[in-house]
């Protein structure tokens, strides 16, 4: 699990729970710097021709008090450019500022609030208890643990953890395990997290919780969290905004409404016994097909066909001798975004 560096803050101090943005902003009232700034941020691994860019010119800017969702196929430079954010990685090009701090100036000023999950629930450490883990991380963020115990009781009882307390990791199901790993993150009181998978493990009821303390820590608490998943719904009931790489750049920056609302299109999903690759690849030719899933039963194809076109669809399915089995217009959701600026599905390689 990526941590701050408390030895290069001194030892622990007390966390001021009280303390909100006002906190941070100029006298003159004008609002403070934004909890992250990427700017032309480049990293390329390798040399000569075998070089690989993994992040390309990338600028990004998260407010405080907001929740990003980073998305992007495997390959897309998600990770690099989290660990280039948290100083883990060194850019070729460009600058990473955090609350206003060049982390080239100094990374212990940079990153005092700041803390990650990158590896979900293989961070914490398994012989300890539950509360043994949210004081340890506390201590190592440079917080004195019982200056934050109150936060260790809110986060046991959000998460479901207050009757596992006492006991030892090691001794918890996998999905316990994730969530003692987010609150150890959240054990120190960073005010800019990075989440990688959270709901990794979690079954439907605890992923619901941990999407509700999220939306409540960045609400309530003012907290800046930049979470990357494969889990849509995570993405769509937790996030502001939504970030999506692919090939090292940034493909689509925006609010999940907006997205959606660009996305906005008639979508037609056709479901036959008859949709060989044969068939799928004339509908190409004359239609836009945005979905193919072979693994349904019966397959289905969505194909854009938005008013005449509709007529012009059934016509040639008519024609290439299929019997449909269900045929039904359809909503796009953040996925078929995702597949649209990408070219991928969520967790897969790019096209």
């Amino acid at each position: 699990m990526a941590r701050s560096a408390a030895s290069a803050r001194g030892g622990p101090r007390e966390r001021d729970e009280t303390r909100s943005e006002a906190d941070d902003a100029p006298s003159d009232g004008t609002p403070g710097p934004p909890a992250l700034a990427v700017e032309n941020l480049t990293k390329r691994f390798g040399d000569g021709d075998d070089a690989v860019t993994a992040v390309d010119d990338v600028s990004l800017t998260v407010e405080r008090g907001s929740v990003v969702g980073l998305l992007g196929p495997n390959g897309a430079g998600k990770t690099t450019l989290i660990k280039c954010a948290l100083g883990i990685v060194i850019p070729d090009a460009g600058s990473v500022r955090v609350f206003g701090s060049d982390v080239r100036d100094g990374r212990g000023t940079a990153y005092a609030d700041v803390d990650a999950m990158l590896e979900g629930a293989r961070n914490d450490y398994w012989r300890l208890t539950v509360r043994e883990n949210l004081r340890y991380f506390a201590t190592v963020s440079g917080v004195d643990p019982d200056s934050v115990a109150a936060r260790h009781d809110r986060l046991l009882d959000r998460l479901d953890l207050t009757d596992k307390a006492d006991t030892p990791v090691r001794d918890l199901s996998r999905g316990m395990k994730q969530k003692v790993s987010l609150a150890s993150v959240l054990a120190g009181g960073a005010e800019l997290v990075f989440l990688d998978e959270p709901t990794l493990g979690l079954d439907v009821e605890s992923a619901r919780t941990l999407r509700a303390e999220l939306r409540r820590l960045a609400a309530e608490e003012g907290l800046t969290i930049v979470v990357s998943s494969h889990d849509m719904t995570t993405i769509e009931a937790v996030c502001d905004r939504v970030v999506m790489l692919s090939n090292g750049r940034i493909v689509a920056d925006d609010t999940v409404a907006a997205l959606l609302g660009a996305a906005d299109r008639d979508i037609v999903r056709v479901a036959s016994l008859d949709l060989d690759r044969e068939t799928v690849a004339g509908l190409r030719e004359r239609f836009e097909v945005v979905a193919v899933d072979r693994e349904a039963t019966p397959p289905a194809v969505s194909v854009v066909a938005g008013g005449d076109r509709l007529y012009d669809l059934t016509d040639a399915l008519r024609a290439a001798g299929v019997t449909v089995s269900d045929i039904r217009t359809v909503q796009p959701d953040l996925e078929d975004v995702f597949l649209e600026r990408t070219g991928s599905v969520p967790g897969g390689d790019s096209a």
